[in-house]
This record gives structure tokens, C-alpha cells and sequence, in this order.
């Protein structure tokens, strides 16, 4: 299925290209960028993730899309809607969550809501959803901004399946956006 490009007013969401993969890993290896997530990737970890996400957006058009800045940066990150990988609580079997990762020197320049606000308008006109989640650990405040930013409505807390109970990022927050009335 051919990977559509969305395009913003400073920004290209594409599919990933081999030329990422020396980018991705150094972001992924970046502690600052990794501080709310279990651990930093190693470079076999990233390069797994980026082949398993491209091979997604072949298949079925739409999921995690490299980030760059239009006559800028040939890569930012990723921002995009994928299914989570464990049962979000209080949503259906098959919520769509959006979520982002960007390296840090493009960090507070409205990136993440810029292409964030993308993917949804994929999950709203393409793939018709009737809502999107997003969540992240309880002490990710920039996150916490950007789903405020473009919309989702804070639901609840909730302790993450796949960390241990007593792992600092265990509590997340749930955010959630319902389908616009047109």
C-alpha cells in the first residue's frame, strides 16, 4: 500500500529511510530523550523498531512516520498512530493511540503538536475513527502539554502493564479525543 506523506506548514511525515537509521539510534541512545521511557534502545534495538515500523506503514498506510522540517532537518523523530501494545484501561480492544518522539534540539518549537495534529486528521478522514487515545508516564510534563495542545482530554491514571510495580514510570496518565462533530 503506498505510504502516504502528510505535509504541515514546517513539516514532512514520510516513511522511513535507511539514511534515518544512524539518527534514530542516537536519539534512542540519548538519555534525555529516553528519561520517561524504561530504558535507552541499543543500535540492534532501534534498527529492529525502525524496519517493524516502515514494514507497517508499507502494509497498511498509516502508523509511526518519520518527522522532518521542511528545508531543515532531514529527521526529527516520529509522530504518528499506532495500537498499543496492551490493554489500555477503560478503552475498547483496538484503540488507536498518537504519540511522538523527537530529538531534544527540536524540542519547544511546536513540532510535536504541528505533526501530531496531522496523524489525527489520518485517524479522522482515512481511517474514520470515532476516537484516539494518547498516554505517557505521569511525570512527562511536555507530553502532558502537547496532548493538551492539540485537544485530548486528561481521563485518568492508570499503572503501566508492562512495568513492574515498583518501576518509578509505572503511573501513566490516559488522554483520549473523540471524533470532531463536522
Amino acid at each position: 500500500m503506498p505510504v502516504p506523506e502528510l505535509r504541515t506548514e514546517r513539516l514532512v511525515l514520510r516513511q522511513w529511510r535507511d539514511d534515518d537509521r544512524d539518527a534514530w539510534a542516537a536519539m534512542n541512545a540519548d538519555p534525555e530523550v529516553m528519561r520517561h521511557f524504561p530504558a535507552t534502545l541499543t543500535r540492534a534495538e532501534s534498527d529492529h523498531w525502525l524496519q517493524h515500523n516502515a514494514a507497517h506503514l508499507d502494509a497498511h498506510g498509516w502508523g509511526l512516520w518519520a518527522v522532518e522540517v521542511v528545508g531543515g532537518a532531514p529527521f526529527i523523530g516520529f509522530t504518528g498512530l499506532l495500537a498499543p501494545g496492551f490493554e489500555v484501561p477503560g478503552r475498547p480492544d483496538g484503540c488507536v493511540e498518537v504519540g511522538w518522539r523527537l530529538t531534544a534540539e527540536h524540542w519547544g518549537r511546536g513540532y510535536a503538536p504541528e505533526a501530531a495534529r496531522a496523524a489525527l486528521r489520518v485517524a479522522w478522514e482515512d481511517l474514520a475513527l470515532e476516537e484516539v487515545v494518547s498516554f505517557t508516564a505521569v511525570a512527562n510534563a511536555n507530553s502532558r502539554r502537547v496532548m493538551d495542545k492539540i485537544g485530548l482530554t486528561r481521563e485518568r491514571e492508570f499503572d503501566h502493564p508492562s512495568l513492574p510495580v515498583d518501576h518509578p514510570l509505572r503511573r501513566h496518565v490516559l488522554y483520549r479525543i473523540g471524533r470532531p462533530v463536522s
